[in-house]
């Protein structure tokens, strides 16, 4: 993943805040939506490209374009730098190849200690019911 590139070629849209916010969040447009299409970029190589296309299907647009915003700040610097942040920070989660689970075997012990401990409390609750006369 060359950063460089993906940074050069993320769009961003500054809009209003929703919420309450007085006279500032009238005026001034703190909002930042970050746009960054999948399918156009060259930051990723084609394996990179699949694996978060798998991985990001629920976020992306049909088009392809994932969309993050931040308004958790009144500066709209620091929001673009929020979301850039965040949007590293998914890409890096994404790209993370997943080890390989060992399945292991549970000991017999192990087995027969749960069992018994489910039979113990089964005959706690019991005993805690009203008797039948």
């Amino acid at each position: 993943m060359n950063q460089e590139i993906i940074k050069r070629e993320l769009e961003f849209k500054a809009v209003r805040s929703s919420g309450a916010g007085g006279q500032n969040m009238n005026k001034v447009s703190t909002k930042v939506i970050l746009s960054w299409s999948l399918a156009n970029t060259k930051g990723l190589n084609e394996e990179e490209q699949k694996i978060l296309f798998i991985r990001l299907k629920n976020r992306l647009t049909k088009e392809g374009l994932l969309l993050l915003d931040s308004d958790a700040t009144r500066s709209q610097l620091k929001n673009k730098n929020i979301v850039i942040e965040r949007f590293f920070e998914l890409l890096y989660i994404n790209l993370i190849k997943q080890k390989n689970r060992k399945k292991t075997i549970v000991p017999k012990r192990i087995q027969l200690k749960r069992r018994e401990n489910k039979r113990v409390l089964s005959i706690k609750k019991a005993l805690r019911k009203r008797p039948d006369f």
